[in-house]
This record gives C-alpha cells, sequence and structure tokens, in this order.
C-alpha cells in the first residue's frame, strides 16, 4: 500500500471529490480523520470506508474554526502519533449572481474555502515542523484561470488559495513541508448535490462524471512523493490517474502526466528554481 502508516485528514470529506479522496488514501492504508459539518452525510462515507477496511474516525467540523482545526490536529495527533496530510476540500457554491449576494455570504465563502486553508495549514504547522515536514493540499479549480457566472466568490476564493500556497511554499521548504492545490481535471458531480440527489439523477448524466475515489489516487501518489519534490505546484487529478493506470505509481514525471496547465506548472518550476529574495 501506497501510504501505510500515515495519518490524514481531509475536509468536506461528506460528499463528492472530498469523500471521494479520503476513500482512496484510506484504501492505500492511511489512517484518515475525515471531517465535514453534515454528520448525517459524512456517516455514509464512512460506512462505505469501513466496509473497505480503512482506519477512519469522522469528526463534525467547520473548517473556518480555527480553534476547532486545532483540536481536531491535537486529537489525530494524540491518537496517531504524528500528521502527514491534510486535504482541505471543504467549500460551498451558492451559484447565485452578485448582486443578489451579501456580506454575510461573501464572508461566509471565503472564510470556508481560503479560511479553512488558512485554518488547516495554521493547525498542522508546527506538528509538521517537529515532526520534519508534511503535505498541505488545497482543491484548485479552472476558475483560478477564468471566471464564471455565479461563482463570483467561488473563484475568488480559489485564487486566493494559489497565491497563498505559491507563496507559503517558499517559506515552508526549509520544515520540509510541501504545499499545493490539485483541481479534479476530469467532469466531476456538481459539488452541493446530496447522495439522495446523486440517486435521483438520470444514468445518463451520471454517466459522464468521473469516480471521486478513482480521482482521489491522485493525492495518494502526491502525499507519496517526497516534500521537497513539488512543493508550490498545481496539479490535476484526471492527467495523473491516466499516468497511474498507463504507467504504475512510479510514472516518470513530466508536466504533462499531471496537470491540465503544463506552461504554468512549467514557469512555476523555473521560478521556484531560480527564485531570488530581492525580487518582488
Amino acid at each position: 500500500m501506497q501510504l501505510e502508516g500515515k495519518s490524514v485528514i481531509v475536509t468536506g470529506a461528506a460528499l463528492g471529490f472530498g469523500y471521494g479522496i479520503a476513500r482512496a488514501l484510506g484504501q492505500e492504508g492511511a489512517r484518515v480523520v475525515v471531517t465535514d459539518v453534515h454528520e448525517e452525510n459524512l456517516s455514509r462515507s464512512v460506512s462505505t470506508m469501513k466496509a473497505d477496511g480503512s482506519q477512519v474516525i469522522m469528526r463534525k467540523l467547520d473548517a473556518s474554526d480555527l480553534n476547532a482545526f486545532k483540536g481536531i490536529v491535537k486529537e489525530t495527533t494524540d491518537l496517531w502519533g504524528r500528521l502527514d496530510a491534510v486535504v482541505h476540500a471543504g467549500v460551498i457554491m451558492p451559484l447565485e449572481d452578485w448582486e443578489n449576494g451579501n456580506e454575510g455570504q461573501w464572508w461566509k465563502e471565503m472564510s470556508i474555502s481560503f479560511g479553512g486553508l488558512l485554518n488547516a495549514t495554521a493547525s498542522a504547522w508546527d506538528v509538521m515542523k517537529k515532526q520534519g515536514g508534511g503535505h498541505i493540499i488545497s482543491i484548485a479549480s479552472g476558475s483560478s484561470f477564468r471566471g464564471y457566472k455565479k461563482e463570483v466568490m467561488y473563484g475568488a476564493g480559489k485564487h486566493a488559495n494559489e497565491g497563498f500556497v505559491k507563496s507559503l511554499a517558499l517559506e515552508a521548504a526549509a520544515y520540509g513541508i510541501a504545499l499545493n492545490t490539485v483541481g479534479p481535471g476530469k467532469r466531476i458531480k456538481p459539488t452541493a448535490l446530496t447522495w439522495e440527489e446523486i440517486a435521483q439523477t438520470p444514468e445518463s448524466v451520471r454517466s459522464v462524471w468521473t469516480d471521486p475515489t478513482e480521482l482521489g489516487k491522485a493525492f495518494v501518489w502526491l502525499i507519496s512523493q517526497p516534500t521537497e519534490r513539488f512543493s508550490g505546484l498545481r496539479f490535476d487529478a484526471g492527467p495523473i490517474l491516466d499516468s497511474i493506470r498507463a504507467e504504475g505509481w512510479n510514472f516518470k514525471f513530466s508536466p504533462d502526466k499531471v496537470t491540465m496547465y503544463q506552461h504554468e506548472m512549467r514557469y512555476s518550476m523555473n521560478w521556484y528554481e531560480n527564485y531570488s529574495d530581492t525580487e518582488g
């Protein structure tokens, strides 16, 4: 198994991509703490993971609550002795026109999508420094490259995630802490659909959605990499999954095998290789 003995926290694990990531990590031997605010949906995810034989515990968590996040990290390290990765998949996505929103809604979206990443990092930072490293991963989106109607704050949050990861990767390198973002890279179910709504969706629609557990293998691959290898880069799960299927877990790396945005990855790799503190 690729992640035997590693301990991981996944936010937003009740449904969709977050659930698939958590399940894939468990299937490859990771001990997983799955979190979400929706306990009923989360319980269903946990039941499936336990049926796989995975070692998993569930905890209710609002990712925008720093103290609660710190509590989950402490519980994880008290139980398993370490924390190898945090995957922040929690998000809300109202799909409303900007003019119909309000201040409370704007900042609620940001406090979960971007604030959740800040809280994940702040909560895991000292633990990962002490143990010599770890992975912090947030979900990327095409919204960080282009805009969409009804997704203004969602897109803003994804832009913020990218900027945070790219910059903090430079500071985190000294401690062996890797930061990355990973987009789906293939079509997946709409974020807000519940288990019941998924079951009611016609098969002709569901058939075009990629199994999120299969896409979760990309996170298995990334967490299994040395932390100094890829920090600061944005990946896409779809191309990584295709590479694993074609060549196995130890496929020969090249940007075209791991992201839909090869030019941007090559630029970032060159930036980190030649980075100077005098630039700004």
